[in-house]
């Protein structure tokens, strides 16, 4: 394992490049990245970066966010692993959603989509006026979107939708599920899609840690069910989860609900894992050293594979959508 992270770092030396990874990575990724971070901030950093090769470890909308804000880059991923939340919209379903919204006599709308989406949906979001959001920043966004007195037609996370609709004081509804009538009483509107990570913990895992550990400090990420969000001490995004669990006392209990990988290295005393089903994203799982080692050897002989390649119309109307975010935060 020693000898194959060494012969990593030759060949991103050698060709100078930059190895970025996501949080949920494996240790022996996050061991070797020059850049981590959250979705954003990799987004970001990789983008603005004086190399032009980008290695990115992470899903797919992530490596597709670094090619639009930088189309110049290459940007190559050694497994192009596919966010299962993100999967569950494409652009044939987010036209059907608009269609489902207008038939309800809906046509005012403003759509936000969680960056956890392709560039096809956020160039559709784009072209209607909406923006991208994150978790870190999606406070921000509802507060601009609020002003603009529009209903919000929030995608794909139901979950985080409809807590921040709650943070808000605003009504939430589920597209396909709730009534028309519950709809069209709604300011947020939601599509139906949702992170099988965060699904895994229960209002029933607060109250195991609350009994055991009365103490405890319970956080979880805006991904969760509102019936979790509503029981924690504190709500928010990866790295506001790692900036607030790092700012406690060591001698602080406290229970995270969020992806296993993160939680094991936030601390080493006293975190616990909001879930006995270990909470691990499949796909952020699926790259390993070997598969790193393969595509920068690979890029290295001119034989390159796993290209991030977005079309131009979809670029550029989807970094329309990320730069109204990008200007909010």
């Amino acid at each position: 394992m020693q000898d194959l992270a060494q012969s990593v770092q030759k060949l991103l030396g050698d060709l100078d490049a930059l190895l970025v990874a996501h949080f949920y990575q494996k240790d022996e990724i996050i061991a070797l990245a020059q850049i981590t971070g959250d979705s954003l901030e990799l987004a970001r950093r990789a983008s603005a970066s004086p190399q032009n090769l980008i290695v990115f470890c992470g899903v797919g909308f992530m490596g597709e966010s670094v090619k639009i804000l930088a189309p110049q880059k290459e940007v190559i991923m050694p497994k192009l692993a596919c966010c299962s939340m993100a999967r569950m919209i494409d652009s044939s379903y987010f036209d059907q959603s608009m269609q489902m919204l207008q038939r309800l006599g809906i046509h005012d709308v403003l759509p936000i989509t969680y960056i956890n989406s392709s560039a096809g949906v956020k160039a559709k979001v784009g072209a209607m006026g909406g923006l991208v959001c994150t978790s870190a920043n999606a406070s921000k966004i509802f507060d601009y979107a609020q002003k603009k007195g529009q209903k919000i037609f929030f995608l794909p996370d139901r979950c985080l939708g409809m807590n921040l609709a709650r943070a808000h004081n605003l009504k939430s509804a589920l597209l396909g599920l709730d009534s028309p009538e519950q709809i069209l009483r709604a300011d947020v509107i939601c599509y139906n899609g949702f992170c099988a990570v965060h699904q895994l913990f229960k209002p029933s895992d607060v109250a195991f840690f609350r009994e055991k550990y009365p103490d405890i400090l319970v956080v979880v990420h805006p991904e969760c069910d509102p019936s979790v969000v509503e029981l924690a001490d504190f709500v928010g995004s990866t790295s506001q989860i790692i900036q607030f669990v790092r700012s406690l006392p060591l001698e602080q209990k406290v229970a995270v609900g969020t992806e296993f990988n993160l939680v094991k290295r936030l601390r080493a005393q006293n975190t616990y894992v909001l879930s006995s089903t270990l909470p691990e994203c499949p796909t952020m799982n699926e790259t390993t050293l070997g598969d790193l080692f393969e595509v920068l050897k690979a890029y290295k002989n001119h034989r390159a594979y796993n290209r991030i390649e977005v079309d131009t119309e979809v670029a550029k109307w989807a970094k329309v959508a990320l730069d109204r975010m990008l200007e909010l935060s």
